[in-house]
């Protein structure tokens, strides 16, 4: 018996009716409070008859009644508003709290469930029973889930902006580089706009190729020698750039190349923004102020300079090819860069029009294509738009990962299908 099985039946009422203490009187739920995550009693501000007495306080839980004492409550005034304690086994007779015994008093099937579902190997432990969940459960659990993944979007947004001194275009930028990695050069993006503020690009928009030098520069991909003239050029004008600024440099071996596509390498990705940053000067004012999605999506459409057509990698050159962002990057930028932090500003500033039209940019779009989605796919599971993509992701990192099934409504439902 787990303890978090324990929260569930108490939380979702699954006992028995008819409860009484260990010492005979009967037991009454009318609320089974508010969970508590922090330290202190488990269920806050409960009402519950007791008897003849209602009672409004704390309920703490553990398998064991002698935990009580094994974890020091008796000693923690935290705990001195307990008006019960609900237990697995009631072990011991030293606790003066009325005790509610639960053994026997719920469905033994749903253990029996929760334990295959935590003794699972499949991909997901619910894959077998998942394609029969009713359609409006399905719904209403990924809008829940997309709300979760909104707030803790949110709640990092909020964080940046607090660094950044509350400068919505910084916090922007950083999130943008962070995004343009594809997760293998995600940290090294991050760390690279962090040592290379956007105050500073600012400064030389009117110079294309000093942005260029000081993207590169930084990035720690200047630190060679060169034969062909255009990083000979980036160079130099790094040199004067990095003295002018005082700038650090990142080592080069921080950027990853291994099992990447050729144009998804770093090099190529730092072109890009290097573009990005000049074509789109004040990007989150356009963005604030963009109708439609195209209106957004043309703020990606940059061209790099000539000489990334034929190379992906300095003094490499390949066959001739754009290196333009494509409409999958543009995608993956708009959904994790653009579309949180124009929602944080719609919640910073109360702007319900603001947060809906963020959410607008999510249901337009097409639905993502990556191994997770693709796996839900196969199990019936179909996501219709980016919205549901970002919900169901959200659903396999903080759930199906982590076996927290007692917390997923799939989990409720599959137990009345059997």
């Amino acid at each position: 018996m787990k303890e978090e099985f324990i929260y569930y039946l108490w939380e979702n009422r699954l006992l028995s009716k008819d409860l009484q203490t260990v010492d005979g009187d009967s037991i009454y739920v009318i609320s089974v409070g508010n969970r508590n995550y922090d330290s202190g009693p488990d269920f806050l501000d409960a009402r519950v008859r007791i008897g003849g007495t209602l009672w409004c306080g704390h309920v703490e839980i553990h398998v064991n009644a002698s935990d009580w004492f094994r974890h020091g409550h008796q000693n923690d005034d935290a705990y001195n508003n307990v008006i019960l304690h609900v237990v697995y086994n009631n072990d011991t007779e030293r606790l003066a709290i009325p005790t509610l015994e639960i053994e026997g008093k719920f469905d033994e099937g749903i253990y029996v469930r929760y334990n295959d579902f935590l003794k699972s190997r499949k991909w997901i432990p619910c894959e077998r029973l998942i394609a029969g969940i009713q359609q409006f459960t399905w719904l209403s659990w990924l809008e829940r889930v997309l709300v979760e993944r909104l707030e803790a979007e949110v709640k990092d947004v909020f964080s940046k902006l607090s660094e950044n001194n509350y400068d919505w275009e910084e916090t922007l930028y950083q999130r943008i580089m962070r995004y343009c990695g594809l997760k293998v050069n995600n940290d090294a993006f991050e760390r690279l706009a962090r040592l290379l503020p956007l105050r500073i690009l600012r400064k030389h928009l009117d110079n294309r190729l000093q942005i260029e030098a000081l993207f590169f520069g930084c990035a720690g991909f200047l630190e060679r020698s060169f034969t062909e003239s255009y990083p000979v050029l980036l160079q130099r004008e790094f040199k004067i750039l990095k003295s002018k600024f005082n700038l650090a440099t990142m080592p080069a071996m921080y950027w990853k190349f291994l099992r990447l596509r050729p144009p998804n390498f770093p090099t190529v990705r730092l072109a890009q923004m290097a573009s990005l940053v000049c074509n789109a000067d004040n990007m989150f004012s356009k963005l604030l102020v963009a109708n439609d999605m195209d209106s957004v999506r043309n703020l990606f459409n940059v061209e790099v300079n000539e000489y990334w057509d034929t190379h992906f990698q300095f003094e490499k050159p390949s066959r001739p090819i754009k290196k333009t962002l494509g409409d999958t990057a543009i995608n993956l930028l708009i959904i994790n860069a653009v579309m949180p932090v124009l929602f944080s500003y719609g919640i910073y500033h109360d702007n319900d029009e603001l947060k809906e039209k963020s959410l607008g940019l999510l249901n337009e779009m097409e639905p993502e294509d990556n191994v997770i989605i693709r796996k839900f796919g196969s199990l019936g599971v179909n996501a219709r738009n980016a919205q549901q993509t970002q919900a169901l992701l959200h659903l396999y990192n903080c759930y199906c990962r982590k076996r927290k099934c007692l917390k997923c409504r799939v989990f409720s439902a599959v137990k009345t299908m059997c």
